[in-house]
């Protein structure tokens, strides 16, 4: 029996911070090291381009997400970390998917709706603004997916109707042309632990209140020590449970140390103490990585020559599953 092959694509927009780290990161690395699995990752460049049209933006967030996954022990001896970009096989298999791919499964994609809706609210054309590459969004989805025959796609529930809709492309194109793909499952993440941001809501660059991941260790503190906690005083009982200081603290403690926490907010801890002791968890963490994150953003030629590796053996599957395809779609030598 084959090993089952995971597939997770991290889009290139913005810079990583905590929340990134502990919900997708961290336990993406550890699962990289599992020889039970063929795992690829990629660099979702191409779906970056939806929303962003910055090019320096673009080219820094693909450094710095690169250089996160490798400073933090991705294993890329055994895993394949590519640049979507570097593997012209997928986009070609986008454009064949879409001539495949009813127009009406597409019209039912959530973010479609969702921007049509926002335009008819604000008296606007429905499609006002409205790009052919977030229309298309889950078609270049179901490429990655597909080009590499991934069995499973760990994925948010907000995404899962995107992998539906990889599984319905691949029923139909095999259907016309023949068992090629295999037929992906949905990995539905909810035990992913979603790490609040300083003002106690979900951490995300939407809210502007994230805490990046990389910040120099003062820097760090300070942004720790800014979390918003409510009034109580040292020595007054605190509820954990309501605490967003608290659940942070819990995302990178052990469970022992989760409990002595605990306890101590039973028995009123004062918040700088709290934010401090949260502060001290995390940078031990993050500390040698941190290091090593730093060196790796000094000498973007190591990251650019780890990339190149993992698409050159990206390419190794995809170039001649692409062939057969091709071959498959009758886009065949006359001769």
């Amino acid at each position: 029996m084959s090993k089952p092959t995971v597939l997770t694509g991290i889009t290139t927009t913005g810079t990583p911070h905590l929340g990134n780290y502990v919900g997708a990161i961290k336990p993406c690395v550890q699962a990289s090291h599992d020889e039970n699995v063929n795992s690829y990752y990629f660099l979702a460049d191409y779906h970056a381009l939806v929303k962003n049209q910055d090019p320096e933006r673009m080219r820094q967030s693909t450094l710095e997400i690169a250089a996160t996954w490798l400073a933090l022990g991705l294993d890329t001896k055994r895993a394949v970390f590519y640049r979507q970009s570097d593997v012209p096989e997928i986009p070609e298999l986008t454009w064949i998917l879409t001539c495949s791919t009813a127009k009406g499964l597409m019209n039912r994609a959530h973010a479609y709706k969702a921007a049509v809706q926002e335009n008819v609210d604000a008296g606007e054309d429905p499609d006002y603004a409205i790009t052919m590459g977030l229309f298309s969004y889950p078609v270049l989805m179901a490429a990655d997916i597909l080009m590499f025959n991934a069995t499973h796609v760990p994925v948010g529930k907000d995404q899962v109707q995107h992998l539906e809709m990889a599984r319905d492309i691949a029923q139909r194109f095999n259907h016309h042309y023949g068992e090629l793909f295999r037929i992906p499952e949905a990995v539905v993440e909810d035990h992913v632990a979603v790490l609040p941001g300083k003002d106690g809501r979900k951490m995300s660059k939407s809210y502007n209140n994230t805490i990046p991941l990389w910040l120099p260790e003062k820097q760090l503190r300070k942004a720790i020590m800014r979390i918003v906690t409510n009034s109580l005083e040292p020595g007054e009982p605190k509820a954990p449970d309501d605490s967003a200081l608290f659940s942070i603290f819990a995302a990178f403690a052990s469970p022992e140390q989760r409990a002595d926490m605990r306890k101590a907010y039973q028995e009123g801890i004062a918040w700088g103490q709290a934010k401090q002791q949260t502060f001290e968890l995390i940078n031990d963490e993050l500390i040698l990585a941190r290091e090593r994150y730093e060196a790796l953003i000094a000498e973007p030629e190591h990251i650019e020559q780890a990339l190149q590796d993992g698409a050159e053996r990206a390419r190794s599957f995809a170039t001649p599953f692409l062939a057969r395809i091709r071959e498959a779609t009758g886009i065949r030598k006359l001769a």
